[in-house]
């Protein structure tokens, strides 16, 4: 295994602020105690509020968003082949891939911004296809390419102009003849006969290739400067020659420009794999997310993807995950929750403790290793906890919580009063949110044998904000449940100050179940639930504990 490879720590879908601290946090642990790896928080959803205004507070960035953790093509072997300029001979094009054992060349301009591509079967078919004795000049050759592709050199000329016009002649015959056969601006291949020499410059050939190493004599060189005519020697025979000099076309003339296959870094395997089946070449362009080729890949590189590694805090339910987690190589689950449904195909370190926030554990951690806390840490810390246990009023509230939140607050210089009830009000603040993201700020999906709920959750410090949501919330839930896959849908609305709940409950039968759960009336979707603020202590085991009794009777 690589060493520095990047580990993404990262919370549930739809994070709240403990899942964002807490990734934070352990991002921060693990680099201080692990140089092995690189480990970076992300989120896996928007976050709401309560967390913006907590980030902000303690002057931290928002962790990047990654909505998906499937293998991508940065997670396989890209062979960093480079591009090749438009301008390269095919003999120097072949000669690049023999040395790179590459059957694939990508064609670049100077930004590395891919231009084309050509193939170890484009170059073999530029030399069965050598009955065009035009093809130097239409292909735009420059004299140099032909030059270097004889192992000549330029006697005579600009080794940097092109070749444009004209065709190629091999000039074997009598002198007395020549002249039938030569056109004005041919390259034409000789031997060491003076005449000859002078007889393709009186026809106003453009290039005259010199064979066998040949002397040049002055006065044929100076004739040529004088008609502008470009000698190339060369210590080939004309056999030779005829048979190379088509390998001095530039690549940019035979590549592929139309119809490529390309594909992104950030491309998921799942869907390129489709693509290369389909189109069986043996190797496809790769381009970054500037656009710009970086290498390429086969087939065969999809048998050795490197799965993304990940540590999960403050969940450990598969409906909760970043989407594709199966195909991640999880590490570690740091998690206060009950046991759910994820599963791993090799052991991890797991850690779930009875307390109240996830952050709590993270102070532990801090202490067990001995690392100072950072300030701004600290501060997010303390606010996860705040957070997850309504300021200690919530019943998953230990006194780990409480120790660990009292020593945070010190350290970050906060007072947590002050602290939650700026927390709370900008967490309550919805009056510019849509149903929708009030709906899914703070949702969950839970998996009870064979059945499917989901919950979600808002919290306020006042009790007409959360009748307003309320109104504007059940038109929205009675269409969304329709494309949610539950059996149940229950949101609370929890009022932080009178520590109750209104439930709203979606779902045939789902006012049974809750009479069953809590003994209480559903009118009109709603049941008020005194003295119940905690989704995770109170309402999901009563929810599965009365699902159980219906399921059983």
């Amino acid at each position: 295994m690589p060493n520095n490879r990047k580990v993404y720590i990262i919370g549930h879908k739809n994070p709240d602020t403990d899942s964002i601290c807490s990734a934070i946090a352990y991002a921060d642990i693990k680099s201080r105690t692990d140089s092995s790896r690189i480990y970076a928080p992300r989120r896996a959803g928007r976050i709401n509020e309560e967390t913006d205004y907590v980030l902000k507070r303690f002057g931290v960035e928002e962790p990047p968003y990654v909505p998906d953790v499937g293998t991508q093509v940065q997670d396989m072997e890209i062979h960093p082949i480079e591009g090749i300029q438009g301008t390269i001979s095919l003999k120097r094009a072949w000669y690049l891939m023999k040395e790179q054992n590459a059957v694939t060349l990508a064609i670049t301009d100077e930004e590395q911004h891919l231009e084309g591509l050509i193939t170890i079967g484009d170059i073999a078919k530029s030399y069965m296809d050598a009955y065009d004795n035009t093809i130097i000049a239409k292909a735009r050759t420059q004299y140099q390419s032909i030059a270097e592709t004889l192992d000549g050199k330029v006697l005579v000329g600009n080794p940097k102009e092109y070749y444009t016009e004209g065709k190629v002649f091999i000039g074997a015959v009598h002198p007395d003849m020549m002249g039938h056969y030569i056109s004005k601006g041919d390259l034409v291949i000789l031997g060491n006969r003076a005449e000859d020499h002078l007889c393709a410059l009186e026809m106003d050939a453009k290039c005259l290739i010199v064979c066998l190493d040949s002397q040049v004599s002055p006065l044929i060189t100076r004739y040529a400067q004088e008609k502008e005519c470009v000698i190339i020697t060369t210590p080939y025979d004309t056999f030779t020659v005829a048979r190379l000099i088509n390998q001095s076309i530039p690549v940019k003339f035979l590549m592929k420009t139309n119809n490529l296959i390309t594909f992104r870094t950030d491309d998921f395997t799942d869907r390129i794999g489709d693509i290369m089946r389909k189109n069986r070449y043996r190797s496809f362009p790769v381009l970054n997310q500037k656009g710009k080729y970086v290498g390429t890949i086969g087939r065969r590189d999809l048998l050795s993807v490197h799965q993304k590694q990940m540590i999960l805090v403050d969940h450990n339910e598969k409906s909760q995950a970043v989407d594709h987690i199966e195909e991640t190589e999880i590490l570690e689950i740091i998690d206060h929750h009950r046991l759910g449904s994820l599963e791993t195909i090799h052991p991890v370190y797991f850690r779930n403790q009875p307390v109240g926030c996830t952050a709590t554990i993270m102070y532990q951690i801090y202490q067990e290793k001995g690392l100072d806390i950072p300030q701004q840490i600290a501060g997010l810390l303390c606010s996860a906890i705040i957070s997850d246990t309504l300021l200690f009023r919530s019943p998953t509230c230990t006194d780990y919580d409480r120790e660990a939140a009292n020593a945070l607050a010190a350290i970050a210089g906060v007072n947590m009063e002050e602290l939650a009830s700026e927390m709370f009000r900008a967490g309550s603040d919805l009056s510019n949110k849509a149903p929708q993201d009030i709906f899914y700020q703070d949702f969950k999906k839970f998996n009870c044998e064979d059945i499917r709920l989901a919950v979600g959750q808002i919290n306020s410090m006042s009790k007409e904000n959360l009748a307003s949501i309320r109104e504007r919330l059940i038109p929205f839930i009675q269409e969304e449940f329709k494309d949610l896959s539950v059996e149940y849908l229950f949101f609370m609305l929890t009022d932080i100050l009178e520590e109750s709940t209104e439930l709203l409950c979606f779902g045939a039968g789902a006012e049974d179940l809750v009479e069953e759960a809590f003994h209480g009336k559903v009118e009109q979707y709603a049941c008020p639930l005194p003295g119940i603020v905690s989704r995770k202590k109170q309402l999901i085991p009563a929810l599965i504990e009365a699902i159980h009794r219906q399921q059983q009777g």
